[in-house]
């Protein structure tokens, strides 16, 4: 791997860009090792700090199909001597065995095989699974699989030693204030690193304290204007006015909001075809695509804002 004295989790407090891994597919919907192989390369290249594999964007139906291992060996490889922050998804304390096994630096913990725990039963779960592998808790969208998590929860889980940080994804303005204030009153906002996962307010959450970078699904496309957008936050250059609003526009047309994020996944894939990263927008479950004028709106994103893409 990187260096040996390298510090993940000062770079995680430092702030990068950890582009959401996709998963890449033949048209018979097996693994397309080489295209998954150049996603990796593509995204180091292009400066992203990190990668998240194994998560929502990979497609968590990879468990099923034996394929979680395997998709985690391939971006290691790829990350072989570079310093950079390896997260894998994890669903279980299976997922978080595994990962740790192979030299992952922390596992970004899904609440969404628990729907209806408690929120002992989640704690329970997020203790067991932080004594396997350091922590970067998820609060991700219900349309997405997720689950509302009440302030009381977040509470309970900074606590937890081994969380690094949190990927902050429940498009909601009062629900991403729940973990920002869960974190300010730990005392431990200087070790728990605050990562935006809300697609459709980056711009926002990247100016505002104390998110210091984030871990997307949108920046699994156009990633080296992802590295710019963060590396001029962080240098406090003004932006123009209009860019959030722009991107925010370009992720409702890829991330298909109109019909409640449903194409999301096909919608990153398309993106990844035009740049000839991807050869089809095949995911694991055929009946996965595009919605009913979701191309027409990725098209009218596309020649509205060439800016934000490669």
């Amino acid at each position: 791997m990187g260096r040996s004295d390298f510090d993940y989790r000062y770079q995680l407090r430092k702030g990068l860009v950890i582009p959401a891994h996709p998963l890449a597919l033949t048209a018979s919907r097996k693994l397309d090792e080489t295209r998954q192989r150049a996603l990796s390369r593509y995204y180091l290249d292009a400066g992203a700090g990190g990668l998240a594999i194994g998560v929502h964007t990979t497609q968590f139906a990879i468990r099923d199909v034996g394929l979680f291992e395997p998709v985690l060996e391939l971006a290691l490889e790829e990350m072989r001597g570079r310093d950079v922050v390896r997260i894998a998804g994890v669903c279980s304390l299976q997922d978080a065995e595994v990962s740790a096994r192979l030299g992952y630096h922390a596992g970004l913990l899904s609440l969404a095989p628990l729907p209806h725990a408690s929120i002992d039963e989640l704690i329970d779960y997020a203790r067991a699974a932080a004594a396997i592998i350091p922590l970067f808790g998820f609060y991700l969208q219900p349309a997405a699989g997720g689950r509302v998590l009440p302030r009381e929860f977040w509470r309970r889980f900074v606590e937890i030693e081994q969380v690094v940080a949190i990927k902050v994804a429940p498009f909601n303005r009062y629900a991403t204030l729940d973990v920002l204030l869960a974190v300010e009153r730990s005392g431990r906002a200087n070790e728990i690193a605050l990562y935006t996962g809300n697609d459709d307010n980056i711009v926002g959450d990247l100016l505002t304290p104390p998110f210091v970078g984030g871990l997307l699904g949108h920046w699994a496309f156009a990633t080296r204007r992802a590295v710019e957008l963060l590396e001029t936050i962080h240098a406090k250059r003004p932006l123009p006015p209009e860019l959030g609003r722009q991107i925010t526009d370009l992720n409702a047309a890829v991330f298909d909001a109109a019909n409640n994020f449903r194409g999301c996944i096909p919608g990153i894939h398309e993106m990844l075809r035009r740049q000839g990263l991807l050869a089809g927008r095949w995911c694991l479950d055929p009946n996965e695509d595009l919605s009913p004028g979701q191309m027409q709106e990725i098209d009218r994103v596309s020649a509205a804002y060439p800016h934000l893409l490669e």
